[in-house]
C-alpha cells in the first residue's frame, strides 16, 4: 500500500474573518476601491488572528490519498500547537503493513519490485512537489496578498446575496488564481479555490477547502481537497473532534 501521508504534514489552513465585507452595491468607484482596500486588510489581519485562536485547540486530522480512484492510504494524527507555536503531529495508529506481492518466477519479480518501486518514488516525488506548492498558497500569505495588491492583481467581487469573493490573480506564478469565498452577514469564511501548476501548465493542481466553525466563532478548515489531474491522484484531508489542547 503507498503512503504519502507524511508529505502533508502541516497541510492546514485556518482563517478567521474578523470584519465584515458587504458590497455596497451602486458605491461610486472610489468608494468601491476604499471598501475593496478595508476587505482586504482585514482579511490580511484575519490571516494572522486565527492561527493564534486555534492554538488552544488540538484535533484530529484523517488523510486518504487516492490514484484513479482508488484508496491508497489512510492515515490519522493527532493535531496540536506546541509552546512555541509550531503545528505538532502525532499518528493515532500506525497502518496496518501490506502483504508481500506473490510472483511467478524469482527474476521476474525482482523486475516487477524495481519497477514498482521506481514509479511509487516518482509519484511520492511529484507528489511532495505539489504539496510544497500548495503551502505557498495555503494559508494565503498577508505579504503576499499586500504584493499581488500593490500589482493591481486583487478584485472583491458580489456572489449570490451576502457573500463576497477575493479574488487574486497571477498570485504567485503567471496565470495561476486564487478564489477567497466569505459571508459577509456572519462574518464566515466559507471556501478557498486555487488553480495552479508545477514546472508548467499541464501540470495542473487544484486545492479546495471547505471551512466550519467552532463553538466560539473560530473558523477551522473541514476539508481539503487536493487534486493532482496529471497523475490521477486525489488527497483529502479532513480536521475534525477539536477540543480544548491538553496542557
Amino acid at each position: 500500500m503507498m503512503s504519502f501521508t507524511g508529505s502533508f504534514r502541516g497541510l492546514c489552513v485556518c482563517l478567521t474573518l474578523t470584519a465584515p465585507l458587504a458590497v455596497r452595491a451602486g458605491a461610486a468607484p472610489g468608494q468601491d476601491a476604499a471598501a475593496a482596500q478595508e476587505r482586504i486588510a482585514a482579511l490580511k489581519q484575519s490571516l494572522q488572528d486565527s492561527q493564534k485562536r486555534l492554538r488552544q485547540y488540538e484535533w484530529t486530522e484523517t488523510t486518504v490519498v487516492s490514484l484513479k480512484g482508488e484508496e491508497k492510504s489512510r492515515k490519522q494524527q493527532r493535531c496540536y500547537y506546541s509552546a512555541d507555536g509550531k503545528l505538532q503531529k502525532q499518528p493515532v495508529a500506525a497502518p496496518a503493513a501490506a502483504a508481500p506481492a506473490q510472483s511467478g518466477g524469482r527474476g521476474r519479480g525482482r523486475v516487477k519490485k524495481a519497477v514498482v518501486e521506481n514509479k511509487k518514488e516518482e509519484l511520492q516525488d511529484y507528489m511532495e512537489r505539489a504539496v510544497a506548492l500548495v503551502h505557498r498558497y495555503v494559508p494565503p500569505n498577508p505579504d503576499d496578498i499586500e504584493n499581488a495588491k500593490k500589482a493591481g492583481h486583487v478584485a472583491v467581487r458580489p456572489l449570490q446575496a451576502g457573500q463576497i469573493r477575493v479574488e487574486l490573480t497571477t498570485y504567485l506564478k503567471p496565470g495561476d488564481a486564487m478564489g477567497i469565498d466569505l459571508d459577509a452577514a456572519a462574518n464566515r469564511l466559507l471556501g478557498v479555490n486555487v488553480a495552479s501548476y508545477l514546472d508548467a501548465p499541464e501540470d495542473a493542481v487544484t486545492l479546495a477547502v471547505q471551512f466550519g466553525a467552532l463553538n466560539d466563532g473560530t473558523s477551522y478548515t473541514a476539508q481539503t481537497t487536493l487534486d493532482a489531474k496529471a497523475k490521477n491522484v486525489r488527497v483529502v484531508v479532513q480536521n475534525s473532534d477539536y477540543r480544548p489542547a491538553a496542557r
